[in-house]
């Protein structure tokens, strides 16, 4: 089974949240198996090293880490790769995999990029729906 990790920034505003949740509610319609959590750097719960000790606490050995981030800041570049390591140190048989950031991924450019061209014609909420 995967174990996946959707890691976000965090915000003060609890609907912040909401496109990630919908991602992970996503994986599970998608596959019903797949075992993924949403944790976060700052003013959001639950925490990264939080999720992490649930998962190895219920025997998890392999955790994929999937930064949710559109751009390659600071906290992509340095304070996800620490905490990461700092987690692969605390649980030395567990396999952490760090991916790259979503925004540097070409599948969520290219469909972003459509995204952008559509005409807009419906509203937003319409246009969500009628994927």
């Amino acid at each position: 089974m995967q174990n996946t990790i959707l890691f976000g920034h965090g915000s003060r505003d609890p609907a912040w949240r909401i496109p990630i949740d919908r991602v992970a509610e996503r994986m599970r319609a998608i596959d019903p198996q797949c075992g993924v959590r949403c944790a976060f750097l700052e003013l959001t719960e639950p925490d990264i090293k939080q999720v992490a000790s649930e998962l190895v606490a219920n025997g998890v050995t392999h955790i994929t880490v999937l930064p949710m981030f559109l751009g390659v800041g600071r906290h992509a570049r340095e304070d996800l790769p620490l905490l990461v390591q700092e987690l692969q140190l605390k649980y030395p048989k567990v396999e952490f995999e760090l991916k790259p950031s979503v925004g540097e991924e070409p599948l969520v450019i290219e469909v972003l990029a459509k995204l952008a061209l559509e005409p807009r014609s419906q509203g937003p909420s319409e246009a969500r729906t009628t994927t």
